[in-house]
């Protein structure tokens, strides 16, 4: 019977699902925008949920289909207010751990090649456990004129590349940085993995391990690269990237706790338009969909005869668990919501009407863009059902008869020492004293 009633809810989740597929870029932006504003107007960054919103909206669409959520880098800077935050269409990073000569490389390239390492740039002496037996005092230069010749090997075919931007995980020395100032190159060393896999994915650059046979196939690219100043920290930002698989939002803020808050906030608009993106059929929220369905069932149950009805019934009351939830969590009182619920869904003309946290009353959840996406809400549904019918198919309680017979074991003694503490009690007092 259960099974019944978990169909026909999922039946009417899916009547009562709309689709934004098939809108303009501009409709579905503008849609997307209002459902990330809802989300952000009980954060702390509501004033401006009109500004995050639709930078939201422009960083999950620059991912396009992918959805790994590392491709949006979200880097806080303490300092200025939260309207001077900003979307990097591409990759923005702090700028790395830099060596003597760093000042005097280009901080701004138009259209660079760029080369991604994973390799040490540094002069270092070898670790290997080796024995060297010289019969000559000056065969010793040569040895260490072989560890400068490997480092400016390596240096010269990077240079050759044709790379004018190099970055990598590992450590760019001083020499290295030198080397490159002095041709007009910019380098990072010490960028995180994370930084460098999306950088790989805006330019369409490829991570080497290796600075033999660098071909322009895995070289990357982008439009405009600069070096600039934001609050007290110096950042790379690689804009207009041919892939445009990856977006980076700049938060600013005037507390590292502000901040912190805020980019939680941003996660949770970017996880609500990333789905609607993906699934494309959404639902009213705000308890509208749960009561709807909770009234469909009670209609249901008045055509079926015998104990089948009170289980329709109970199915139904349990679904309205969520807006009653919804009230409490809000402060109104749940009994007086949910009576204007029912008798608006009862009409016929409400099934959209959800609970209002702004006024405590009802509003119409579909008009103001408090959205779930139908695949969620179906989900849930069929979890929280299937839970119920393993906990109701469990006639048997697992036991542990080694705690079993400790628990009795104290139990027994427990009662022993009270019972034997009375017994001598009474014995003291009813003995005859000789």
């Amino acid at each position: 019977m259960i099974y019944i009633n978990f169909c026909q809810a999922i039946q009417r989740v899916k009547e009562l699902a709309v689709s934004i597929e098939g809108k303009s870029l501009e409709e579905k932006k503008s849609l997307l925008a209002k459902c990330a504003a809802t989300t952000l107007s009980s954060k702390l960054i509501g004033g401006e949920k009109e500004f995050f919103a639709s930078m939201v909206v422009d960083a999950v669409l620059a991912i396009g289909n992918d959805d790994r959520l590392n491709l949006i880098g979200i880097k806080k800077v303490p300092g200025g207010t939260m309207r001077d935050s900003f979307l990097v269409n591409g990759v923005a990073f702090k700028k790395t751990f830099s060596y003597a000569g760093f000042e005097q490389q280009p901080k701004k390239f138009l259209n660079p090649k760029i080369l991604l390492l994973n390799i040490e740039l540094e002069l270092k002496s070898e670790k290997e456990n080796a024995e060297i037996r010289l019969s000559d005092p000056l065969q010793y230069q040569s040895i260490v004129d072989a560890e400068w010749n490997i480092i400016y090997d390596k240096l010269d075919k990077c240079v050759k590349s044709g790379a004018k931007i190099v970055l990598s995980r590992l450590a760019i020395g001083d020499l290295a940085t030198q080397y490159f100032a002095d041709r007009d190159i910019f380098c990072a060393g010490r960028v995180t993995e994370e930084d460098l896999q999306r950088v790989a994915a805006a330019t369409g650059g490829m991570v080497q391990t290796s600075v033999n046979n660098v071909i322009d196939e895995v070289l990357g690219s982008c439009e405009v690269f600069e070096e600039k100043q934001v609050g007290n920290e110096r950042f790379n930002i690689f804009s207009g990237c041919p892939s445009g698989q990856t977006a980076t939002i700049v938060l600013r803020g005037g507390a590292d706790q502000f901040i912190e808050e805020a980019e939680r906030s941003l996660h949770d608009a970017i996880m609500i338009v990333r789905r609607a993106l993906k699934n494309s059929t959404v639902v009213p929220g705000g308890g509208a969909i749960d009561m709807e369905i909770s009234k469909y069932l009670r209609q249901h149950a008045r055509t079926i005869a015998g104990k089948s009805q009170f289980f329709v019934n109970s199915f139904a009351k349990a679904l309205e668990v969520i807006p009653r939830q919804l009230c409490d969590n809000a402060g109104f009182d749940a009994t007086d919501v949910l009576n204007k619920l029912r008798q608006k869904h009862a009409s016929g003309e409400g099934a959209n009407y959800g609970v209002d946290i702004n006024t405590g009353g009802i509003t119409d959840s579909f008009a103001n863009f408090v959205w779930e996406p139908a695949v969620v809400k179906i989900n849930a549904i069929n979890a929280a059902t299937e839970a119920s019918c393993l906990i109701l198919s469990v006639d048997e309680t697992v036991k542990n008869p080694k705690s079993e017979s400790a628990q009795g074991e104290a139990a027994a003694g427990a009662m022993a020492g009270r019972g034997g503490g009375a017994m001598r009690g009474r014995g003291g007092r009813g003995m005859r004293r000789r």
